[in-house]
């Protein structure tokens, strides 16, 4: 397959070219961003072209395959634009900076019929499998997920401070991070509908236009639910201070670090099992999934619907507790 790459000065930009890199069915063959000195080394490693127009790159070179970075704010057009090429792509989340435009790209995808993945990886967790197994039939009544990631400095040395700007990004880390657990309680309550219920914003850590630490609040499918993330711990990038926990009829789940789930039943009985549970794990096997499927007819994991009903829901709590001016 022939693949490009758009708007690779996104920090993303590594989980999605060394597994591409190493693959021998698969090959770059563009690369493209606005600064293409930011796209250099890509495509040196690549041994491929550098563009600053994804348009004239598409039209040239004719992909395959496209997967989409880049800021939070280009990326409707971006979709827009390989919808009405018919190039299959997969495009970061959130795909958009608002519920509109996130709702506009996934009803074109869905009339053209586009395969349009979209990498809500934790989908991918060993998590989910092992509470569908140990409490098969069980109702779940709480899930719980706090993920707080590094200070705002890592997006100035990135050189990446578009996504700390609303204006460009549509949000903080709720948008940014919380938007996987969101998906994750709207697939592990089987797509039930889910209501906000409370929100709290606050930017008091940065003083930026963007929170710095968000809690939302949710209800739906007989169960709460709570999504907490922030841009506050002082750690490099993909260390996160993290605890999950699902309660179901009969079993309790607990995640207090990256690679251990905690499991009690209700007559207190414990084990462990170690899992990958932190979302930088899945992005390679995300990479080899989705070109796997859109060679084989298959839907992606998740689309551009998934996206649009998890950033409805986030941008319901931005509107229920708005930064101060």
């Amino acid at each position: 397959m022939r693949i490009v790459l758009i708007g690779v000065s996104h920090w993303h930009t590594p989980f999605y070219s060394t597994p591409l890199l190493a693959m021998t069915d698969a090959t770059i063959v563009g690369v493209s961003d606005p600064d293409a000195a930011r796209a250099a080394p890509l495509a040196g490693k690549a041994n491929c072209p550098v563009f600053t127009d994804y348009r004239e790159m598409c039209a040239k070179l004719k992909p395959d395959f496209a997967f989409v970075l880049g800021r939070h704010c280009d990326m409707a057009d971006q979709a827009r634009f390989l919808i009405d090429c018919r190039i299959p792509f997969a495009i970061e989340k959130p795909c958009a900076v608002n519920g509109a435009e996130a709702q506009d790209i996934a009803r074109r995808a869905a009339s053209a019929g586009a395969f349009a993945a979209v990498p809500l990886v934790f989908r991918y967790c060993p998590i989910i499998d092992t509470i569908r197994e140990l409490a098969a039939g069980e109702h779940i009544q709480y899930l719980s997920f706090k993920f707080v990631g590094g200070m705002v400095d890592r997006y100035y040395q990135q050189n990446v401070e578009w996504v700390i700007d609303r204006a460009t990004a549509g949000g903080g880390p709720l948008l940014n991070l919380g938007i996987h657990f969101v998906d994750l309680c709207r697939l592990l309550l089987d797509n039930a509908a889910l209501t906000v219920t409370g929100a709290m914003m606050s930017n008091r850590a940065a003083g930026l236009t963007i929170e710095d630490h968000a809690i939302l609040l949710m209800c739906g499918g007989g169960a709460s639910c709570m999504v907490e993330t922030g841009y506050l711990y002082p750690a490099p990038n993909s260390v996160f201070d993290m605890h999950y926990s699902i309660r179901t009829e009969k079993h309790y789940f607990a995640a207090r670090d990256n690679s251990t789930l905690e499991i009690v039943t209700n007559d207190r009985q414990r084990t462990t099992r170690e899992m990958k549970l932190t979302n930088v794990f899945f992005y390679p096997e995300f990479v080899r999934d989705t070109l796997r499927r859109v060679r084989d007819g298959r839907p992606p994991i998740a689309d551009l619907t998934d996206n649009a009903a998890a950033v409805a829901l986030i941008e319901t709590a931005y509107a229920m507790s708005p930064l101060p001016a």
